[in-house]
């Protein structure tokens, strides 16, 4: 009877230890397995972070480079002299400008690829010369005439524009074309001063903001040519 009931414990001892150890096992599976999906996450997560380290240093490097360049062209411009002197001055001081402001130029520029906003912002420029004579053509002809028909008025417009840089090449651009000011910008509205009906008529009609808009890419102005664009830069991307 005793011998039979310690064969029983000893079966009994035999499949709890068993069990413990399918247990046991199964728990060492699990941790090696969890030890491995962390490590793998970790490579992933590091590789994310490289790229988009490497990709965000380029990108700043291009803008400040692309920010250097167009501020040494004004700095030519208006300085008028060409000597190594003020040319070294220049690069020296455009390039530290742009060092600390180039996120003030090219900022919240969501497609990413510099060159074709600067391709389109320099086929902006004719149109914009165009503009420019076309308006002192008009203003002309208002004030030389001999009762000088003119209708000032203030016109207010909710611009379409989403970003800083692209609000400021609006209001900058009218106010460059005779006969119209931009006094103010609030709350994304314009307030500009038109010194006719024609001028009011002209940018009511909005082909100047749409113009802008194509430049730097903006959502509520979608293009073929920003779908093509796009379509080419996730192709580079791809391979």
């Amino acid at each position: 009877m005793e011998v039979t009931l310690l064969l029983e414990s000893t079966d009994n001892a035999f499949r709890v230890m068993e069990r413990a150890r399918e247990h046991a096992v199964g728990l060492l599976d699990t941790a090696v397995q969890f030890t491995a999906e962390q490590t793998r996450f970790r490579q992933e997560k590091r590789g994310q972070l490289l790229f988009t380290g490497t990709q965000k240093r380029k990108t700043q490097f291009q803008n400040i480079v692309g920010t250097t360049i167009i501020l040494l062209a004004f700095w030519m411009l208006l300085s008028g002299k060409f000597d190594a002197f003020h040319l070294t001055l220049g690069v020296i001081c455009c390039a530290l400008t742009a060092y600390l402001f180039h996120d003030l130029l090219f900022a919240n520029v969501r497609v990413g690829d510099m060159r074709v906003i600067a391709a389109r912002f320099i086929a902006y420029i004719p149109w914009l010369i165009e503009q420019i004579i076309l308006a002192n053509i008009h203003v002309a002809s208002l004030v030389l005439r001999r009762k000088m028909p003119i209708d000032p008025q203030i016109v207010k417009f909710k611009t379409k524009l989403e970003t800083d840089i692209s609000c400021v090449t609006l209001a900058n651009s009218i106010t460059l074309t005779p006969g119209t000011i931009t006094m103010d910008i609030k709350d994304g509205v314009f307030y500009v001063h038109a010194l006719s009906q024609k001028v009011a008529n002209e940018l009511n009609a909005g082909d100047m903001e749409d113009r802008v808009a194509h430049i730097f890419m903006e959502a509520d102005h979608l293009y073929v040519e920003d779908v093509l664009d796009a379509a080419r830069i996730y192709q580079t991307l791809r391979t």
